[in-house]
């Protein structure tokens, strides 16, 4: 199997090579890398260039339209019998294509999505951020479950991959930019393709490298969920709405506090065991004391940015049945 791996860039010259470097390195050498410069006004062609003695690799400049068009471009230029799709800010195991083509030898899948986890270079700030992200105690321990309260699974484009007879039948990303990759997966689940998690396709995601920007991030995400209910109102679970439930338990505690309410005292005990599992938690799987008090701080932003931006576009163009553009 001759793979294609696509990767979409936007000014950030400074991940592409880490991640190329660990393509180098890859066991199984059947495939070629395409790098999409999505209009970047920091390119990476002079990077990408010093890997073409060690990579099969090809760079592409096209204007700036968002990831999803970007990686249609990377499509329709590909020679591979299978896509594959990596944000430029992953670091690739050695024996991924391998343990991939391993698998499709026993269960072929038309469609597949892998999970990621945090590498041992990743700064702490961003291994909370991948615990945050990952974690049972948050719903960031959906994303990499074959079956979960969310219901059928579907890829991130992170780490995702699609044949090409499904690129040909679906014809790729048709929104742009965030939810562009439940958009497709959720297509592909319609049209009938077998499409499955594949748990040893794993890769590190470095994700955001600061809380701010993962605030922004997560509550785009919350955003994305509405524009998917309006698309596909039957993808919306209950799932979805415990960062909203959770919240709401802040803000509730918060004014039982300020006012001095007896039910303070039970709302802040649950809070502080909650904060205890976390904190216990990732200090079992990441042996730092400073990790597991910045997963505390990740968690809690996990939850709440991603339900005060589904709160926010659901009484907009939900409730007010406002058409607004959402630029994310």
């Amino acid at each position: 199997m001759f793979f294609s791996i696509i990767i979409p860039l936007y000014n950030r010259p400074q991940e592409i090579k880490e991640l190329l470097e660990s393509l180098t390195q890859q066991t199984y050498t059947s495939f070629e890398v395409l790098v999409v410069e999505d209009g970047s006004k920091h390119d990476a062609k002079a990077i990408v260039e010093g890997f073409k003695n060690q990579l099969d690799i090809h760079y592409f400049y096209k204007e700036n339209a968002g990831q999803g068009f970007a990686r249609n471009y990377g499509f329709e230029r590909a020679k591979g019998d299978y896509f594959i799709f990596f944000d430029s800010d992953c670091i690739i195991p050695h024996n991924y294509l391998e343990l991939l083509r391993d698998h499709f030898y026993q269960e072929y899948l038309d469609a597949y999505g892998g999970p990621d986890e945090a590498h041992s270079s990743f700064t702490a700030v961003q291994k909370a951020i991948s615990y945050g992200m990952t974690s049972f105690l948050t719903t960031g321990g959906i994303r990499s479950k074959q079956k979960n309260a969310g219901g059928k699974f579907h890829p991130r484009s992170f780490n995702m991959g699609i044949s090409r007879e499904v690129w040909e039948k679906t014809g790729g990303f048709k929104l742009t930019r965030m939810g562009e990759d439940m958009d497709l997966s959720i297509r592909i689940h319609q049209m009938g393709f077998k499409i499955a998690l594949v748990p040893e396709a794993k890769v590190y995601h470095k994700r955001r490298t600061s809380f701010k920007q993962f605030w922004k991030q997560i509550h785009s995400f919350g955003r994305t969920r509405v524009d998917l209910f309006l698309r596909y109102p039957d993808t919306l679970k209950a799932v979805h709405l415990l960062p909203v439930a959770f919240t709401a338990f802040l803000i509730l505690v918060f004014i039982l506090n300020l006012f001095s309410i007896s039910l303070a005292a039970l709302g802040n005990l649950l809070l502080l065991l909650y904060i205890m599992l976390i904190f216990f938690d990732s200090l079992f799987k990441n042996k730092s004391l400073n990790v597991a008090f910045l997963s505390i701080i990740a968690s809690f932003i996990q939850l709440t940015a991603y339900g005060f931006g589904f709160v926010q576009d659901y009484c907009k163009r939900v409730l007010l049945k406002q058409d607004i553009n959402n630029q994310y």
